[in-house]
């Protein structure tokens, strides 16, 4: 049996948009010129906020005194799962120095970030767990100064919840900012903050598109796109809740693709048939939601073989994937291209998107092919040293020059020249020279390899 779609997408999700971009560009232009005064402006006539930009501790004083003891175990549960995985991530980190030939020894140093800027989402939902993923994940790195920033709901500020995460997480300075204006602020170090080496943390297409048209002068982790999650099921999956595990993922936003890959056109076919029913249950404005996703961006995929659920899975590089079907060991030696991958009916996403351990924050629109999502390693740069003997020297000496010249780097091949005549003055090198690699012996080859099918 060949790949059959049982159901097709009628719309694939886009990396950014004309008008999104135009509107990104002249927001940061406006604040270039404008500074506080003009994120200050896009704060009170975007998010309606008039109070302080930076919060003091009136302000986390409050949001305790709001929570229940119960709401607060429960975030204090999440964040110790966590940092708990954040800090084996970490341990697993290694410096190394070692000598690779007498006289050379190199290695790796670990040093993090000074300063990062760590995004908070607004909008609908209370995004307490999204608080503890970014700066929590960015203390156990090691962060000299964490900003974070998450959007005031009106006048009635930012959600309690979202500020005892912060503040329990360990966030230095905490700005009532959302959209283009937050990641202008932490990547510019306004408001009395250091300029973020790195911004990290999910958002909206307005963030998403500061976030890329600001890479370079900061780092960020993952473009953000819509949540994207993909079911893997056998004839021993449970309908039900394969049908729930979908649309609670499709409730993200109008446009997150879920997707069912099956090896059971029974099971399919009953997921299909129920995934109305249960998005009618939801309450607004989850149903609407998670309508318009289902209706869109939903594919089911029937396949006859599990290595072809893995040739379609991985094709997607989806942001989520769960597999609940036999022999799961196998599906884990086997996928490639997720974000992160839940296994067993008792895992699911909604699990790791609160307060499982690993981090939420992850690549979406297919960058699972080439990265991973947001760990202490983001916050952490893997930096090279070397120091060479005089001994070592020689023998390296030598051969850089040759290949420089190889190379035609004239420059460079004198830099280990003068060194091997002032510390071997007695000894003789065969450097190579210009005439020993004619410019025709070269360029005859390189045209070649231009040549259509080469």
């Amino acid at each position: 049996m060949t790949i059959e779609y049982l159901k097709t997408a009628q719309q694939n999700a886009q990396s950014h948009d004309s008008d999104t971009t135009a509107t990104v560009q002249a927001m940061l232009a406006a604040i270039r010129a404008g500074g506080e005064e003009r994120v200050r402006e896009y704060a009170r006539t975007l998010d309606g906020w008039h109070g302080p930009i930076v919060l003091g501790p009136e302000h986390f004083a409050r949001a305790d005194r709001a929570l229940s003891d119960g709401v607060k175990s429960d975030i204090r549960f999440a964040h110790q799962r966590i940092t708990d995985f954040a800090q084996r991530q970490r341990d697993a980190m290694q410096e190394f120095s070692h000598e690779f030939m007498p006289g050379l020894t190199a290695g790796q140093r670990l040093i993090p970030c000074q300063s990062a800027g760590c995004y908070i989402p607004g909008g609908r939902y209370a995004h307490a767990a999204s608080a503890i993923m970014s700066v929590g994940t960015a203390k156990v790195s090691g962060v000299g100064h964490i900003v974070a920033a998450t959007p005031a709901q009106g006048a009635n500020g930012i959600h309690p919840a979202i500020l005892y995460a912060l503040q329990l997480s360990g966030a230095d300075t905490v700005l009532a900012l959302g959209g283009v204006q937050a990641i202008a602020a932490m990547t510019m170090g306004l408001f009395g903050c250091k300029p973020a080496d790195i911004i990290v943390g999910p958002g909206n297409r307005y963030v998403a598109e500061a976030k890329r048209l600001l890479f370079g002068q900061v780092g960020i982790d993952v473009l953000a796109g819509p949540t994207e999650s993909c079911v893997i099921a056998d004839d021993s999956a449970d309908a039900d809740i394969v049908t729930a595990d979908l649309v609670g993922q499709a409730e993200h936003g109008p446009d997150s693709p879920v997707w069912l890959i099956s090896s059971s056109r029974t099971l399919a076919e009953q997921v299909m048939a129920r995934a109305p029913a249960a998005i009618a249950g939801l309450p607004e404005p989850a149903r609407s939601a998670a309508g318009a996703a289902w209706r869109d961006y939903a594919e089911v995929v029937l396949v006859s073989t599990p290595e072809e659920a893995v040739q379609v899975s991985d094709r997607y590089a989806p942001e989520h994937v769960q597999v609940m079907a036999r022999d799961l060991d196998w599906w884990l030696a086997n996928l490639s291209n997720y974000g992160s991958l839940f296994l067993g009916e008792n895992t699911t996403v909604a699990y790791g998107d609160k307060c499982s351990g690993p981090n939420h924050i992850l690549p979406t629109r297919g960058a699972a092919r080439y990265s991973g999502g947001l760990s202490v390693g983001k916050f952490i740069k893997t930096l090279t040293w070397q120091r060479l003997d005089r001994s070592a020297g020689g023998a390296v000496g030598q051969v850089a020059a040759r290949i420089s010249r190889l190379e035609g780097m004239e420059g460079h091949a004198r830099t280990g020249d003068i060194r091997l005549h002032k510390y071997f003055p007695e000894q003789r090198f065969e450097l190579g020279s210009l005439d020993d690699y004619p410019a025709e012996s070269w360029s005859g080859a390189q045209a070649a390899d231009t040549e259509p099918g080469a």
